[in-house]
């Protein structure tokens, strides 16, 4: 089963280079995961996406005339904490401890144990194991991945409690910039406070976020949000700022179009004279309940729920692709905190899922 392998994966360092730059990245997780899928009896292929940072692809083939299931699910962790945010992997009344337990190293290792059971079982189609590198930055590994291997639908197997997922938020960046005049701090009549100038802009964001929350939202999803997540400005106590730097997010949901959300935000800029710019977003995700693979879920727990999740995941890169792709994956708590768990009797269950959903679905 898969305690055994979630333990080892967790004491193994695959922190996120791109977020922690002394972060060990997937190569040691990777080989260790690898090897494991090789002993099972897969196909195993490991491609690399960038330097030192492989996706391993283990691959149950069919006999032939089936659909194909992908599994997915991310290697890299975000950054250590103690107590249980660590590399000390610890089972304690049915939870197994330590970083990446439940985000989501348990679920590498039930997608592990459910594809090695489908590859004894000679299913029609291929089940493919996807354990890719970052899905906690820029999900590089996803995008190589879709590059390569098509299928026919997904699960992502974040942890959701053992509930059907079918949508999830997007995000998008903003980077706002306001400027003014260094000078002595003694000299009002030479200096301009860019700082001061941010701060209409910081109540526009404040605005901006009561009126989003008090719109109609998502059935699932409920509604957008932004914040702001950062500034910086000045340099001592004495002078002027010249700039003002503001970094904040904007929370989307279905429905909502890229081109009107960056028509919303360039309002916050206001009179300030600022600059706005956008680095980097991502598009919500959401699948119809009727697709088959949505379908076969339900049956199979017993339940027509559906629910939404609050966060961005690599589902989104999925559906994009016209693949449909639901998330389902195990209990537990504390993705990115500092104790951090998943209960095994749950992982144990998801591995089952997982197995009866590609009996359905490839046959």
């Amino acid at each position: 089963m898969p305690a055994e392998l979630a333990a080892q994966l967790v004491a193994i360092d695959s922190v996120n280079p791109t977020l922690v730059p002394a972060g060990g990245g997937e190569a040691a997780v990777a080989a260790v995961f690898a090897e494991w899928l090789e002993r099972a009896g897969l196909e195993v292929h490991v491609d690399e996406v960038a330097p030192g940072r492989p996706n391993v692809i283990g691959v149950a083939r069919g006999s032939g005339g089936g659909r194909t299931l992908l599994l997915n699910g991310h290697l890299d962790t975000v950054g250590l904490l103690e107590p249980d945010g660590g590399l000390a992997p610890r089972v304690d009344g049915g939870r197994l401890y330590g970083r990446g337990a439940y985000d989501m190293k348990a679920s590498l290792a039930a997608i592990a144990s459910a594809g090695a059971d489908c590859a004894r079982r000679g299913l029609r189609g291929d089940v493919i194991v996807a354990a890719v590198v970052d899905e906690e930055a820029a999900s590089l590994g996803t995008e190589a991945l879709l590059e390569r291997w098509p299928a026919d639908a997904a699960i992502v197997a974040e942890p959701t409690d053992e509930r059907l997922c079918i949508a999830h938020r997007g995000w998008l960046a903003f980077d706002i910039e306001t400027h003014g005049r260094a000078a002595h701090g003694s000299r009002p009549d030479l200096g301009i406070d860019a700082i001061a100038k941010m701060g209409p802009v910081l109540v526009a964001i404040e605005e901006l976020d009561a009126s989003l929350q008090a719109r109609i939202g998502h059935e699932l999803l409920g509604t957008g949000s932004v914040h702001a997540s950062l500034i910086q400005g000045g340099q001592e106590y004495s002078s002027y700022p010249a700039r003002c730097l503001l970094q904040g997010e904007r929370r989307t949901i279905p429905g909502e179009r890229r081109e009107d959300v960056e028509a919303e935000l360039r309002e916050l800029v206001g009179d300030s004279g600022g600059t706005i710019a956008f680095p980097f977003g991502r598009d919500p995700m959401e699948v119809s309940p009727n697709e088959e693979i949505v379908r076969v879920v339900q049956a199979l727990i017993g339940s027509d729920e559906v629910v939404g999740a609050p966060f961005w995941t690599d589902a989104a890169l999925f559906t994009e692709q016209g693949i449909p792709a639901i998330l389902f994956g195990p209990r537990g708590e504390g993705a990115h905190a500092a104790v951090e768990w998943v209960d095994l009797a749950s992982v144990d269950r998801c591995r089952d899922l997982y197995v009866a959903v590609a009996v359905e679905f490839c046959r």
